[in-house]
């Protein structure tokens, strides 16, 4: 069992309001895992842990229609392509020692099989194929997917979503995804979740479902 070392940071006392996200440089691992489990499971916020910058973001509650909307569009696209998948939400990844994510939603797919079951990681598990965040970008929570090896990653911002793909150790932009290739995610997405602002999430998807069986 890993001793945790008691942490200075008064992590969970601090009053962050929504949308807010806050750098705390120089954070050991052992503080890192520390001020995981003084969090908890509930914590209503997101981290990300990298070169010793924990970064803390609190979503704004708008943030939860996009993410759902999208999780839900991919488990559509992925049936429709006859793929399987193993979803694990916002399971907390790390690299022991130099970095720690929590994605908005992330999903298994070529490692899917491997992965049913697990009711905890395991130390030599793989990253998760697909991970999702939404209204936050930064150098942190990029350099944490890196370290821990995501293949893909999307972040939804703004209006827009940016498709980041591993080559050789550094994630690159792309205009299209390696999971749905021939799919122009980069120009539905974003007109789906201004369609459920609309009409709700569930409209939206039966939507797009009845145009998508038109291709």
């Amino acid at each position: 069992m890993t001793a945790i070392t008691p942490v200075v940071k008064p992590v969970s006392q601090m009053q962050l309001a929504p949308g807010s996200t806050v750098s705390i440089p120089n954070v050991s691992w052992q503080e890192f895992e520390s001020i995981l489990q003084e969090l908890g499971e509930h914590q209503g916020a997101r981290i990300a842990y990298s070169k010793g910058t924990l970064e803390i973001i609190v979503p704004l509650p708008e943030h939860e229609k996009p993410k759902e909307l999208i999780s839900d569009l991919i488990k559509t696209l992925l049936k429709a392509m006859g793929r399987r998948y193993d979803p694990f939400g916002s399971t907390t990844f790390k690299r022991e020692g130099i970095a720690g994510i929590e994605p908005d939603v992330c999903f298994y797919i070529q490692n899917y099989q491997r992965m049913i079951g697990r009711r905890r990681l395991q130390a030599d598990d793989p990253p998760p194929d697909l991970a999702i965040e939404t209204d936050v970008t930064s150098k942190t929570t990029l350099e944490a997917y890196r370290a821990i090896g995501v293949p893909e990653v999307w972040i939804y911002d703004s209006g827009r979503l940016t498709i980041y793909l591993l080559s050789q150790g550094i994630y690159v932009k792309y205009d299209t995804s390696a999971i749905f290739e021939n799919i122009k995610l980069t120009q539905i997405i974003p007109a789906l979740v201004e369609r459920a602002w609309q009409v709700g999430n569930v409209q939206a998807l039966e939507e797009f479902t009845a145009v998508m069986g038109n291709w």
